[in-house]
């Protein structure tokens, strides 16, 4: 999955940094980039005696957001998760001082291991499937089991107002990715869909998820776990970058995006499978969604259902932003990803399946509420 540099480094400043900081990779060093890493390029480092290892680096340039791209924070979990039973890589150093390759960045243990961008999984045996999913699950539970003060994070993030929080720091977000003109075509990336309307409905308290103050990922999904190369468990969650502490609710409803998507047109939003492959009975070995659900509630110790319908309209929310990013970083051309128009493009559908389920989340409460 590596190749080309598409964002050249320093390399010959990186070895001397290298030599002085991390003894453990042998220098001289190739350099090669990453298809993947939406926000933060992502480099193979080919080390003198064939070693391998991960650098992750801020972009280049002006950024859209102060509070997006912190490597940093990417480490210092990473980092902390190294003592519990939550699978990452090991993290070697975190370089700060942007004169060594332009942008802060970090470099890490290379899992060599399995990515899957569809999360149908596809080319595994059905009971493969099954068993990688609940590893997915499983793992993620884990986490969310893991008491922040327990590894020295307890200031990692704020243990109240998780989604207000989220909401401020995407309006402003998303009202400067809105505004980003195209270098080319002089166009602005422009507002989404229903966004008012959505704001207004996620900040109502009455029917806001309570919080819970674990810690968050912040983007848990397939294609950012590392599995065994031959194994159907996980080895290693990547892309930390929007970890906090928060509500769990936030990476579950993540996790199931393809679930509450099944039977829309996948084709919208870049992806290289069909929804309808999480149609029920429709992928052999594909775990139903309610036994994922139960398998989280029985090791996390939380049972999530009442609030998931909420949970999963906010995450396609948060979803139109992210892909609005996409495009905002595609407009000026600083995108890492090798797809990133394409990506980009699909913000206003996701807007468009995040108020659906808004009205679908309204039905669900409004059901549950007549019956206490």
């Amino acid at each position: 999955m590596a190749g080309a540099v598409r964002q050249p480094i320093d390399v010959a400043s990186l070895e001397k940094y290298i030599d002085r900081n991390v003894p453990e990779i042998k220098t001289p060093i190739d350099v090669k980039q990453f298809g993947y890493g939406q926000s933060n390029p992502t480099y193979l480092l080919t080390a003198a005696d064939k070693a391998k290892f991960v650098l992750r680096k801020k972009p280049p340039g002006q950024l859209l957001s102060k509070t997006a791209h912190k490597v940093d924070r990417e480490y210092r979990i990473i980092h902390a998760l190294e003592k519990t039973d939550v699978p990452v890589p090991k993290a070697y150093c975190l370089c700060e001082d942007d004169a060594v390759i332009g942008t802060a960045f970090y470099i890490m243990e290379f899992l060599d291991g399995r990515i899957f961008e569809d999360p149908s999984l596809p080319k595994v045996k059905p009971e493969d499937r099954t068993k990688m999913w609940h590893s997915a699950i499983v793992t993620l539970a884990k986490f969310h089991r893991v008491d922040p003060t327990s590894v020295g994070l307890a200031s990692f993030g704020k243990h109240s107002g998780f989604y207000n929080r989220q909401l401020n720091t995407f309006a402003t977000i998303s009202e400067a990715q809105a505004k980003t003109v195209d270098i080319e075509t002089k166009e602005p990336v422009g507002k989404l869909p229903h966004y008012d309307e959505l704001v207004a409905f996620f900040k109502d308290l009455k029917t806001q998820p309570q919080d819970r103050g674990t810690f968050v990922h912040g983007d848990y999904k397939i294609d950012n776990l590392v599995f065994h190369k031959t194994e159907p468990r996980v080895i290693g969650i990547i892309d930390w970058e929007m970890s906090t502490i928060g509500h769990p609710l936030s990476d579950l409803s993540n996790l199931l995006t393809p679930f509450s998507m099944a039977g829309r047109n996948a084709g919208l939003l870049g992806r290289v499978t069909s929804n309808d492959d999480f149609l029920p009975g429709r992928t052999r070995g594909l775990p139903p969604k309610e036994e994922l659900i139960a398998l989280y509630q029985q090791v996390a110790g939380w049972d999530p259902t009442f609030d998931l319908p909420w949970g999963e309209a906010f995450g396609l929310y948060r979803g139109s932003i992210i892909l609005q990013g996409i495009a905002a970083r595609y407009a000026v051309r600083q995108a890492s990803s090798a797809r990133a128009k394409e990506f980009g493009a699909g913000r206003v559908y996701m807007a468009e399946l995040a108020w659906d389920l808004v009205q679908k989340a309204k039905s669900a409460r409004g059901r549950a509420s007549s019956k206490l």
